[in-house]
């Protein structure tokens, strides 16, 4: 990639004049640089593909909105998850792992996608997944490849409607873990997500990749001749919204980033990336001055609790299959894009703006949800 000729938040030395006082102007190639620091396998396809939602665009009257198709990543069945892990499995492999251990939700695409990259590189997953959401028993979606990859699955009952608190999660991590090292392993704790420096993991490794994410995504819009006015994406552990953040900040600081949250509330959740994107800029030496001013979490969208399938999640997931052929997950995607649409509608999102969407995967939880899509559907 290079950078983009003539622009003036990456060439104009007097761009950088922002907030109280002068900052750095950094470049495409700036970005490239500090991230090229961090060892990094190949996952993925890159860039991911973005495209016009022309028909949804027209339907609303304005905004023009783009989607960022993050869930085209390659890897499995994509999303945003296995960008992270390109960084976080050389993490393991310094650090001489074979087992990795992890915590997430009952149909977590981040615990599948960790599987999928860890047995790549012959390392065991150990998936503790939380029973959030009433779901039937059965082996599918995500469980049913966790499966497939040969992943240790161990499923522990949860208050439905909530993710299990940090603290809970880390403690029954570390109990496997401890197992682990007994029988003589070396294992590798990774928070949820990829996102807080938590257990193994002492850098915000996920969200560095979603800085790099920012980048290529400015890139394509401005092949287009335009940068977003808005980017719009759901938000669970923190890593991809102050990866975005972050990126946003050192390159089109106009940019506003909104998180729509799946899961917790946006106070305590806001600080939370606030700490991630603080903690990333540390690590990569990008002194952007991030503050909590461009932090945007919206709450209202969890509706019924994180991972329940509403009518709402239902229609909108039908809605952009038939009018622009992607789909949807039920658990993070569709709240995000009812957020969207719901914010456009209240004018919070001028008709006016350029939007890119993230689409950031997850769809195999489709299909263990589908007796309640079935039954909206209907």
């Amino acid at each position: 990639m290079k950078d983009a000729p003539g622009r003036a938040p990456l060439d104009n030395p007097s761009a950088g004049m922002i907030n109280n006082g002068p900052m750095k102007t950094w470049t495409f190639s700036d970005i490239e640089r500090l991230i090229a620091r961090f060892p990094r396998v190949e996952l993925i396809h890159l860039p991911t593909p973005l495209r016009k939602l022309a028909n949804v665009s027209a339907d609303l009257g304005g905004p023009e909105i783009y989607i960022k198709r993050d869930d085209l990543t390659g890897m499995a069945f994509g999303g945003n998850k296995s960008r992270k892990l390109e960084f976080i499995v050389p993490d393991m492999l310094a650090k001489k792992a074979d087992v990795v251990v992890t915590w997430a939700g009952l149909q977590s695409n981040w615990a599948m996608q960790t599987a999928a990259a860890a047995v790549r590189f012959g390392i065991r997953p150990i998936l503790v997944l939380f029973k959030t959401y009433p779901l039937p028993p059965e082996r599918d979606g995500n469980i049913l490849l966790d499966d497939i990859l040969g992943a240790d699955v161990r499923i522990r009952d949860a208050a439905v409607g909530k993710l299990v608190g940090v603290e809970a999660a880390l403690a029954a991590v570390e109990e496997v873990a401890a197992e682990e090292r007994a029988k003589g392993h070396r294992p590798y704790i990774v928070p949820v997500g990829g996102s807080m420096p938590l257990g193994s993991m002492d850098r915000p490794l996920g969200a560095i990749s979603y800085v790099l994410a920012y980048r290529e995504m400015l890139e394509q819009t401005r092949a287009l001749g335009f940068d977003p006015d808005f980017i719009v994406h759901s938000t669970g552990s923190g890593a991809t919204q102050a990866g975005l953040v972050l990126g946003a900040k050192a390159l089109s600081p106009r940019v506003k980033v909104v998180g729509i949250s799946v899961s917790d509330p946006k106070d305590s959740f806001a600080k939370e990336v606030l700490t991630i994107a603080k903690a990333t800029e540390k690590t990569l030496a990008l002194d952007t001055g991030v503050s909590a001013a461009e932090v945007s979490v919206l709450d209202e969208y969890i509706r019924e609790g994180y991972g329940i399938v509403t009518k709402e999640v239902a229609d909108v997931i039908r809605m952009l299959f038939t009018r622009e052929g992607i789909v949807l997950d039920p658990v993070y995607t569709s709240k995000a894009f009812i957020g969207l649409l719901d914010i456009i509608r209240k004018g919070v999102i001028p008709r006016s703006s350029k939007v890119v969407f993230f689409h950031t995967g997850g769809t195999p939880a489709l299909f263990p949800n589908k007796h309640k899509l079935v039954e909206y559907l209907a």
